[in-house]
């Protein structure tokens, strides 16, 4: 298996040239648009994150600005996915409600209750995912934890039905996903490929991550009804990639590369490649381990300056949501390695972010976390934001 080598030496001097330029697009009526100071260009503190194999300067940062707060007041939002009418759905992971957002003024309805979640530290209804096919078959797909694992249900989802019972009952496509206080993944997404990817955790119990038997600490690759898709490396298996700690991001470039961020445990947090059998090193290594048979992250952080939840692809980059790190990181990308240095924005600004979605229109949802039980939470969280690039 192949394995990158070498730490880059930063490629860029943070925050040295300011660049201009906003979207014109108005907010929505019925929402609160950012300040200016809102605007943010990367921040020094990216001095301390690297990038593998780096290739040189991409050129000067660009600039991340709010535009508007889509809608606030969430109870520790998790996943979020974006309807075909521009419309939202967000995961709330310890009530287990899945509540729709108005793209036009932020309103809110409940769509249902999701049977069966039982929350708890970091488990709970966890990520979102859309069918391919959900122009036809209105399935909504939730990874969740139950008393005594984590699995992923599909639900029928009818908005026109009264609120609070728009939601069938939930068809368990996968059980047995270990469970634990802590590390339990839980991010979903369907790829370019039409198949169904899940991030797992290794449940605390670290050998898990190495055991290919085991679903704890993977990359998992399904087909829509739940069953192992077919080439996977494993034959009979869901397993599409191994020794994780605990994989709560996953997205794929125009190229169909699949990138999955991964927190680490006491050093370094990471962002990887992935490949279709590969072993990315946890609990054996943790960040770059130089080593042949295991491969190394693409980027790679502190952890007290990251802890990866949520990622998407946009302009060019991975961009990477930080639950402790409190910002969002950008790795510009060469193919299938980072065009330089990572770079952090809005730091500090919103305190905890759990997901970051691209949307059609070029912005970036960000949906903030800090009622969660670990952050500080302001008045009006927890929120989901629309951030643009310039």
């Amino acid at each position: 298996m192949r394995s990158r080598v070498g730490v880059g030496l930063l490629a860029l001097l943070l925050g040295s040239v300011a660049v201009t330029g906003c979207s014109s697009a108005p907010a929505p009526a019925a929402t609160s648009a950012a300040p200016s100071s809102s605007a943010s260009g990367p921040s020094s503190d990216a001095a301390s994150a690297t990038a593998s194999g780096a290739s040189p300067s991409p050129g000067p940062a660009p600039l991340v600005a709010v535009r508007a707060t889509v809608t606030e007041e969430l109870a520790a939002p998790w996943g979020l996915v974006v309807l075909p009418d521009g419309d939202l759905l967000v995961s709330e992971r310890d009530s287990g409600r899945i509540l729709r957002v108005a793209a036009k003024d932020g309103a809110r309805t409940e769509a249902g209750t999701v049977p069966g979640v039982v929350s708890g530290d970091e488990g709970g209804l966890l990520g979102l995912a859309l069918s391919p096919r959900y122009g036809d078959d209105h399935l909504v797909y939730a990874y969740l934890s139950t008393d005594t694992d984590n699995r992923i249900v599909r639900l029928t989802y009818d908005p026109a039905r009264p609120a609070t019972e728009q939601l069938g009952a939930p068809e368990v496509l996968l059980s047995g996903i270990p469970h634990g206080p802590r590390h339990n993944g839980g991010r979903i997404a369907f790829g370019p490929d039409g198949l169904l990817y899940a991030g797992t955790g290794d449940s605390s119990n670290t050998a898990l991550a190495q055991d290919e038997g085991s679903l704890g600490g993977k990359v998992l690759r399904l087909t829509p009804d739940g069953a192992p898709a077919p080439g996977n490396p494993f034959p009979g298996s869901p397993v599409y990639s191994y020794g994780h700690r605990n994989v709560q991001g996953l997205t794929w470039d125009p190229q169909g590369r699949l990138w999955a961020s991964e927190f680490g445990q006491d050093t370094w947090d990471e962002l990887n490649l992935i490949r279709a059998g590969g072993n990315y090193g946890w609990p054996v290594v943790e960040g770059i381990g130089n080593r042949p048979d295991l491969i190394d992250p693409v980027a790679q952080w502190h952890t007290s300056e990251a802890s990866p939840s949520g990622i998407a692809y946009a302009d060019g980059a991975v961009w990477i949501a930080a639950l402790r790190g409190t910002r969002l990181w950008r790795v510009p990308l060469d193919g299938d390695r980072a065009a330089g240095a990572p770079q952090a924005f809005l730091t500090d600004a919103q305190g905890r972010l759990r997901t970051v979605v691209a949307d059609r229109d070029g912005t970036l949802l960000l949906v903030t976390n800090n009622t969660d039980g670990r952050g500080d939470s302001r008045s009006g969280d927890d929120r989901i934001l629309r951030l643009t690039i310039s």
